[in-house]
């Protein structure tokens, strides 16, 4: 998971770029960059960090030009300490790239070979994203025919792109001199939307970004969803032009974008995020009721914040008492994405304070987003039982992530989620709670894509079923080794 953006402007877009990358902050902690491209030279920063602390005016006056891209990267392939991992890279040919990419490859070992030794191109990191980019600018380079660069040579290279690459990625890159190129997988498991806005003088300038939110800001009007396998081409005095460059393309949209990883305010593929998690707590809370005692919850608590919709309708509809009860140390990032376990241990307590005056003897109904490794509900459920609860149950607005997550998030071992192995009434007695209560993959399913056309999501991470046919248990069974060598 990270969050990226591109603009095509008639003014300057650093700042632009800036604001915008804060908007999407929450999809990435790890570092960040900016890029821009003034005519045919490109200006970039980058560094490990937040955005608030990563780029320093020095920084922002040298980023001149009115095409930018940025990004906020949340580490999934490659090493968080490196900043040489952090985005955009750059190569020089044909014409200079420079790209971001939120999403993960599966087929990094096949890729690295063929570049090395087929297209006679080196790739100075472990990042997924840079050879991306190289095959990207290796397709390029082979449409190119004379001077100039049209679009039908830049979609005929997106089509090459789709064909060697396997895996979930939205794409933004910059063509020095020619303009800025969006593109989204055949799949579209990350999301990726397109907005334009009109300047006083008749303009047009547009926009990419991970989430609408960013759009919304920058008073862009959204003009709709980056198609899967669609590539878009915006040249350097606004003119947009797309088209679809996949062979097969079929929406599949990541289920745990509406489950944590959006902002409630985004809509992406057309389904409002803070919707879907109101309508995941009515069926959370029809399967609360089934399962239990009654009388063991006085009042629901959500674990702040990405859980709170959901909370907010189980006690509606179980006509149990809300109650905020977990205080949030709003400066400590978000847990589930620090790179370490130990620092993921040692953030929860900074983040999250119990206040007694609403535990102390009550029985408490525990609402949260989903669990992964287990590691922060289970200081959760201890904070509960320091703080006086009677009894502790703990309702999870998303089925149990049973299975690693290969496209963009980071659970590479089975070994180190919680539910891997284990039935429910041993989670909850890993977690120290009295009742332990998952949400079902159906009830997740039509939560999201209710009132929409889209039928089916990528539920790998609950499921085993990875969408694109190509994630064999050799392939898992290399991604466990790796990530723990």
């Amino acid at each position: 998971m990270c969050g990226i953006v591109g603009i095509v402007s008639t003014e300057p877009v650093n700042q632009q770029v800036y604001d915008s990358l804060l908007l999407l902050q929450h999809r990435g902690q790890d570092s960040t960059g900016i890029a821009t491209a003034d005519g045919s030279a490109f200006h970039m920063a980058k560094a490990r960090g937040q955005v608030r602390e990563a780029f320093r005016t020095r920084d922002m006056r040298s980023l001149i030009g009115n095409m930018g891209l940025g990004h906020v990267r949340y580490t999934t392939k490659g090493a968080a300490e490196r900043e040489e991992e952090a985005q955009p890279f750059y190569v020089n040919a044909p014409y200079g790239i420079i790209l971001v990419h939120n999403g993960n490859l599966t087929n990094t070992r096949e890729l690295s070979q063929d570049l090395f030794n087929i297209d006679r191109r080196h790739v100075n990191s472990t990042s997924d994203t840079e050879m991306l980019l190289n095959v990207l600018a290796t397709e390029l380079t082979g449409q190119i025919t004379g001077l100039d660069l049209d679009p039908d040579q830049v979609f005929a290279a997106v089509e090459q792109v789709h064909e060697r690459v396997e895996g979930s990625y939205a794409v933004i890159s910059m063509i020095a001199g020619h303009g800025l190129l969006a593109f989204r997988d055949p799949f579209g498991i990350r999301p990726l939307i397109l907005g334009r806005r009109v300047t006083e003088r008749g303009k047009e300038e547009w926009i990419v970004a991970s989430e609408s939110l960013v759009l919304e800001n920058g008073d862009y009007e959204i003009v709709r969803d980056v198609e899967p396998g669609e590539a878009i081409f915006i040249t350097l005095d606004g003119q947009m032009i797309s088209r679809q460059c996949a062979k097969n393309p079929r929406l599949v949209p990541c289920s745990f974008e509406y489950v944590y990883l959006a902002r409630p305010d985004s809509v992406m593929n057309g389904i409002s995020v803070y919707e879907s998690r109101l309508r995941m707590g009515d069926r959370l809370a029809d399967t609360i009721a089934k399962h239990m005692p009654l009388g063991d919850a006085d009042v629901v608590m959500p674990i702040p914040d990405s859980s709170r919709p959901s909370a907010m309708q189980v006690a509606q509809k179980l006509g149990i008492e809300y109650r905020e009860g977990f205080y949030k140390n709003r400066y400590v990032g978000r847990t589930f994405i620090m790179p370490g376990q130990s620092e993921r241990k040692r953030s929860v307590r900074q983040k999250l304070n119990a206040m007694g005056t609403e535990f102390r003897g009550k029985n408490i109904l525990i609402v949260d987003d989903s669990i992964v490794r287990g590691t922060t509900s289970q200081q959760i459920v201890q904070m509960a039982r320091d703080a006086g609860a009677n009894k502790v149950t703990f309702a999870s607005a998303a089925p149990p992530v049973r299975f690693p997550h290969v496209y963009g998030i980071n659970m590479p071992s089975r070994q180190e989620l919680i539910a891997h192995g284990r039935k429910i009434p041993e989670i909850a007695a890993e977690l120290g709670a009295d009742h332990m209560i998952y949400q079902e993959v159906a009830d997740l399913q039509a939560a999201i894509t209710e009132g929409t056309s889209i039928e089916a999501l990528d539920l790998s991470c609950f499921t085993g079923d990875y969408v694109t046919g190509t994630v064999t248990e050799e392939y898992l069974g290399w991604v466990e080794q790796t990530q723990l060598s």
